[in-house]
């Protein structure tokens, strides 16, 4: 495998993209992943039979990437979204028999580590000559310092516990650049979510990199794909109220997006779910704090005057998003050492479970505190008060036939993280009668922050590997 680096940075002054835009016609692109664990079939059928020009797969939450930071500590060579592997080997066939180019932000905390997985994929496919293009530049632990401002207030200095990670969302600019440069794949660690398809939008279009209301249209395409089939009757179902057939088998979206960023969402024929104004409503919602000034690295988006019409047979039209010049700042989630996190449970059936199960949350916080200096836990009674964060058991006086006592807990020391798991399964029988089903895990816990950092001192680049 040969690897080359592509000196050119990504434009931080926006500039027109440098590929013409292809006779004016229509670009179809999916979503196969809308989190890391995302099915894999639905990718495979859109890869197969959905005649798209771009595929992206979108895998990181917050957390994801900082778990991810700590697995590439564990082994260098790890850090990546593991389920890339299995999700290529799925859909390259596809992708490469029908020219459709592959987006993914599945690099985390490994962009390049995830570029061998991708060229040992093809390898063993027997394909030669992919073009791999590895995007970096958003770790930026560097460029931070103690007195760094955190949104959420305070400064860096000020917060316990480590950095482990700190990534800036970068935006579609990079994406766009190495696509002009011929990357059958493109494989990034934090990128905004809406960028992995307005980089390919701008590409395919040749849009100005300031042409402010269309990369407003492509962002609002990109955040009603992002999250798969959210936008498909996934997380919208609601029998009796919102019917949505055959989720089992739901189908991933698909956006036709004209030239002037005008969309229609859709999915595969014969998929289950379906694709209609109310879908396209929720998902349009979603995460959405200000509808006028939705921030992105790419563009200060409005989407107050989106025009949403319903075609019928899962085709819906989405038009008449707009934008602003793009913020002077990047966003950056910053990954802190939150020690170790605890929780165990266990079950109570019958008359009386939840008297039984409100006991037991009783003994088990007295022994936490007697013997291990324990006085702040959070318990829940399942199925009769762990809506809200019940802290005290006596808060509730409902009984239910079926309860499961939860109790967690953050830590620093793994030896008190692990006590709670064994005075939990102590409670087997030294608590109240009739509990069983007694779980529990001890897992490293991460906190998240946010900050900004002025975009000039982040550096998007990528380098291009050809398998």
């Amino acid at each position: 495998m040969a690897c080359f680096m592509v000196e050119r940075m990504s434009q931080q002054s926006p500039q027109p993209s440098d590929m013409a835009a292809p006779s004016g016609r229509a670009i179809r692109i999916g979503c196969g992943a809308g989190f890391s664990n995302d099915r894999i079939e639905p990718a495979r059928d859109l890869a197969e039979r959905g005649e798209l020009d771009f595929l992206f797969f979108e895998c990181l939450a917050e957390r994801t990437l900082a778990h991810s930071h700590l697995a590439r500590r564990r082994n260098p060579s790890a850090g990546y979204i593991p389920m890339l592997r299995k999700r290529l080997e799925a859909t390259l066939p596809g992708c490469r028999a029908a020219r459709t180019q592959i987006i993914t932000n599945a690099g985390a905390a490994n962009p390049a580590g995830a570029a061998e997985c991708a060229a040992d994929v093809a390898r063993q496919l027997g394909m030669t000559g992919l073009r791999i293009a590895v995007v970096e530049g958003d770790d930026v632990l560097d460029l931070l310092e103690p007195a760094t401002p955190l949104l959420e207030g305070g400064r860096l200095g000020d917060h316990t516990g480590e950095p482990i990670c700190a990534n800036a969302y970068l935006g579609a600019n990079v994406i766009a650049d190495a696509l002009d440069a011929e990357a059958d794949i493109v494989i990034a660690g934090r990128v905004a979510d809406p960028s992995l398809v307005l980089g390919p939008l701008i590409h395919a279009h040749g849009w100005s990199q300031s042409d402010w209301e269309r990369l407003g249209a492509g962002t609002l395409v990109g955040h009603l794909l992002e999250c798969s089939t959210q936008v498909t009757g996934g997380y919208f179902a609601d029998p009796g109220v919102k019917e949505v057939s055959n989720l089992a088998f739901v189908g991933f979206p698909i956006a036709e997006v004209s030239p002037t960023g005008a969309a229609t969402i859709t999915k595969l024929n014969g998929t289950g779910g379906c694709v209609t104004r109310s879908t396209v409503i929720e998902q349009l919602f979603y995460e959405m704090h200000d509808p006028s000034a939705y921030l992105t690295p790419d563009v200060s988006a409005d989407f107050t005057r989106v025009a949403i019409t319903d075609r019928g047979n899962d085709r819906v039209d989405v038009s008449n998003a707009a934008g602003r010049r793009a913020p002077d700042n990047y966003k950056v989630t910053i990954g802190f050492d939150g020690g170790f996190f605890a929780e165990s449970e266990i079950g109570y059936a019958g008359h009386g479970a939840a008297n039984r199960a409100r006991y037991a949350a009783e003994i088990l916080c007295e022994r936490m505190a007697v013997l291990h200096g324990i006085r702040d836990m959070r318990i829940d009674l399942i199925g009769v008060a762990s809506q809200h964060a019940t802290a005290r058991p006596d808060d509730c006086n409902a009984d239910g036939r079926d309860v499961r006592m939860r109790a967690a807990l953050r830590t620093s020391d793994k030896d008190l993280a692990e006590a709670l798991l064994m005075e939990m399964e102590t409670l087997w029988i030294a608590g109240p009668a009739g509990g069983g089903g007694v779980r529990g895990r001890v897992l490293p816990s991460i906190v998240t922050r946010s900050a900004l950092v002025p975009r000039e001192r982040v550096k998007p680049r990528f380098t291009m590997m050809v398998s």
